[in-house]
């Protein structure tokens, strides 16, 4: 099956994604072994480990975005696009909200904000427990942050390279995926959407982790054959 002629159409050439150019791929602004860098050492707490990195990924994810904050308005960006999958947001009461993109990351900021700096989530004193609920608030953060990676990606990566801050986001997207795949935080089905920059950036640095890889490589025949219509989640 040719990923490239999904149900027998060639993909119109805007489809063409600039971040996969080789020229840009390549990079970085470290060479470092990634995959050694998301283990979790020894004597650390597993929960201590995903807070810590978690919290870290939300400030440079929401930092990454401010650089290109300014081209992503209502106009331009009308729904929360990746690629031809279209996100909404659901509300505390699970009431399902379709929004811009700027309008759907700053909720998704906002929301995240909130979690990280509770005590009773993300506890920073001594001996305060960690509530049951902890890893799946994690796994929604962390869902939630490759969104607007995602976005950027998609729909900000010329803005991006006018501002030479590629590097930093490739290096960024290789650690969070890395991260994400190395503790099983985000559904494989999720991140299918950009199997294809996954598989470009993260390849050389998936080390013994190459396993973690199928679950992505599932998908890419779903996300071959989603090319054609829109996606909501």
């Amino acid at each position: 099956k040719s990923k490239g002629k999904p149900n027998g159409k060639k993909p119109a050439p805007e489809e063409k994604k600039l971040y996969l150019e080789p020229e840009y791929t390549k990079s970085r602004i470290t060479d470092f072994e990634f995959k050694e860098l998301v283990m979790l050492p020894r004597e650390i707490d597993l929960n201590e480990w995903l807070a810590s990195n978690t919290t870290t990924f939300f400030h440079h994810i929401n930092l990454q975005y401010s650089t290109i904050s300014e081209f992503c308005t209502g106009e331009s960006c009308q729904t929360m696009a990746v690629c031809n999958t279209q996100y909404y947001w659901y509300d505390e009461r699970g009431k399902k909200i379709k929004c811009t993109a700027p309008q759907y990351v700053d909720f998704v900021m906002s929301s995240v904000q909130k979690l990280v700096t509770d005590e009773d989530v993300f506890p920073t004193k001594y001996g305060k427990e960690f509530p049951n609920s902890f890893e799946s608030l994690v796994k929604k953060i962390c869902k939630y942050l490759f969104h607007v990676l995602a976005h950027i990606y998609s729909s900000h990566f010329k803005e991006t390279l006018a501002l030479e801050l590629h590097g930093h986001l490739n290096t960024l997207y290789t650690h969070f995926i890395l991260f994400i795949r190395e503790f099983n935080l985000v559904d494989p089905k999720e991140t299918t959407i950009m199997d294809d920059l996954t598989e470009v950036l993260c390849s050389s640095s998936s080390g013994s982790s190459g396993s973690s890889s199928n679950g992505s490589g599932n998908g890419s025949s779903n996300s071959a054959g989603a090319q054609n219509h829109v996606k909501e989640r």
